[in-house]
């Protein structure tokens, strides 16, 4: 299959099905003397992993990483770095009675329409599941990251129409939501409960938030950080749409007021600053130096137990309620996810950077920015 493949220099490949044997990844391009453990892989794993509350799928999945090459003494030895996650809780006998239709909202009918062939247990490789690899190779990038001092930070803004007020993330662990705001949080219980007693589903918006990235990563025309990120986010499977700073409300904006007015340093060396920041810290494709403000719409998760009409393999009219373990909602559960892929991103684009200028490839072979004789000979 194509398409599992993903970056250029930092990059992952992930394989695996929702109820096959396992599920794993191949993190390439990781530079080698990066202190790494599966403990660190394991904390980002448990932030998406099934069962953690009542407002996600009950499958009992530990979901335990193994890291099976490229680590050696605790360090990163520069070649690809291979991690499985077996599967320990598959019901494949829930999936038996939608074998021969299409779910509504899911990916079955593209699926038999490109191949002639789909895999109807909890579908495949467009199951939920198959961010398990993004999620592992996401705990490697962001290790790459904090050695830079990027930081990288997801939460849920909105779900079921309920958007955070306040923004405080040290609360995000205190709710099963990941929300900010617990006045928010509790809100969305209470409309979460409601739901679910209708065998129905809900969606909602993550936000991320980047760092102390360093200005004029990206490149600026095809390549473009908003362009990368972008695809990033919406390759995870129920994202419908991205924004990055003011996103759409800019069409509603003017010049004036859409415009971020630069300011000088505020100390002796140090970067340009914005008064504003619409642009979410992309400009022309490329970081200007101010926080990535990035959001991804989630839709509601297709799987419910709400009949739903569909059709046969055959074009056969039927009804169908979608057995099975379904998180009533995703976005908890995807904001590790968003993270992930923005981590990832940004390392492919942070290394492609370091061939932008030769007096940076002269500094790194010691060579005088003129690219003359090594330094100190």
């Amino acid at each position: 299959m194509s398409g599992s493949t993903y970056g250029k220099l930092f990059t992952l490949a992930t394989w695996g099905e929702s109820h096959g044997r396992g599920l794993g990844v191949v993190v390439d391009g990781c530079p080698a003397g990066l202190p790494l453990c599966a403990e660190d892989i394991q904390a980002f794993l448990d932030r998406r992993r099934p069962g953690r509350s009542r407002y996600t799928t009950k499958r009992a999945e530990d979901d335990t990483v193994e890291i099976l090459s490229g680590v050696f003494g605790g360090l990163t030895t520069g070649t690809p770095i291979s991690m499985v996650v077996f599967n320990k809780d598959q019901r494949s006998g829930d999936y038996s009675e939608i074998a021969s239709c299409y779910r509504p909202g899911h990916a079955d009918y593209g699926f038999d329409a490109k191949y002639g062939f789909r895999d109807h247990r909890g579908g495949g490789r467009s199951s939920g599941r198959e961010t398990i690899g993004r999620v592992a190779a996401g705990a490697v990038a962001m290790k790459i990251l904090a050695a830079l001092g990027i930081e990288v930070r997801a939460y849920a803004e909105e779900i079921g129409g309920i958007r955070c007020e306040t923004v405080d993330l040290s609360l995000c662990s205190e709710n099963p939501f990941y929300m900010p705001d617990l006045s928010a949080a509790e809100r969305v219980r209470e409309a979460a409960e409601r739901r679910m007693a209708e065998q129905d589903s809900m969606g909602g918006i993550i936000a991320c938030r980047v760092r102390n990235m360093p200005a004029g990563i990206g490149e600026p025309v095809f390549e473009k950080l908003d362009a990368g990120l972008s695809r990033a986010l919406f390759s995870i499977g129920a994202v419908k749409g991205v924004e990055i700073g003011d996103g759409f409300a800019a069409a509603r904006s003017s010049g004036s007021k859409n415009n971020d007015p630069f300011l000088p340093p505020d100390r002796e060396g140090g970067p340009l600053r914005k008064a504003s920041n619409h642009a979410g810290g992309i400009l022309g494709g490329l970081s200007d130096g101010s926080d990535i403000l990035i959001r991804a719409a989630v839709k509601p998760t297709p799987s419910i137990a709400k009949e739903q009409r569909t059709v046969t393999r055959e074009g056969r009219p039927v009804t169908i309620s979608v057995k099975g373990r379904h998180d009533p909602m995703i976005v908890p559960r995807a904001v590790v996810v968003v993270e992930a892929m923005t981590a990832v991103t940004l390392v492919d684009m942070l290394f492609a950077g370091m061939t932008a200028r030769m007096d940076l490839v002269c500094r790194f072979f010691g060579r005088d920015d003129a690219g003359g004789r090594p330094e100190g000979s």
